[in-house]
């Protein structure tokens, strides 16, 4: 399975894996699926750290660079496709993170693992819902 980390589940993984559901652990760790991050969760840790919402343990670069490697994840990137599918994604709220994952996760055929309600809901989405 191609599994697209929601920024929180990536760093839930990391700082608080007590979040993941059983589940999502479990699916997560298995080696036969591939984990896919979208360079939006960088941005969205970024601004996470920046309002102290998260306490990151030295360097922001640094800690991606580790979570990454600790977490086997593959880079999703934002592409002319991606940025072509925004308009087709159909999300009451305008969070413009959610919209990149989405569209990032159709592209890509790629299943978006989140805890987010409205994510969770979205029409034409394959989701791992962490409930």
């Amino acid at each position: 399975m191609k599994l697209l980390l929601d920024t929180h589940i990536w760093i839930w993984s990391v700082l608080e894996p007590w979040k993941l559901s059983s589940e999502v652990a479990r699916v997560i760790a298995q080696s036969d699926n591939a984990l896919f991050l979208s360079p939006i969760s960088i941005w969205e840790l970024s601004l996470l750290a920046e309002r102290k919402r998260v306490v990151l343990n030295g360097d922001l670069g640094e800690w991606c660079k580790s979570s990454m490697q600790e977490l086997s994840l593959e880079e999703a990137p934002l592409t002319w496709d991606v940025a072509a599918e925004l308009p087709f994604t159909s999300l009451l709220h305008r969070d413009p993170g959610d919209r990149f994952l989405v569209a990032t996760a159709r592209v890509f055929d790629l299943t978006l693992v989140t805890a987010d309600q409205r994510l969770i809901e979205c029409p034409e989405l394959k989701v791992l819902a962490n409930q």
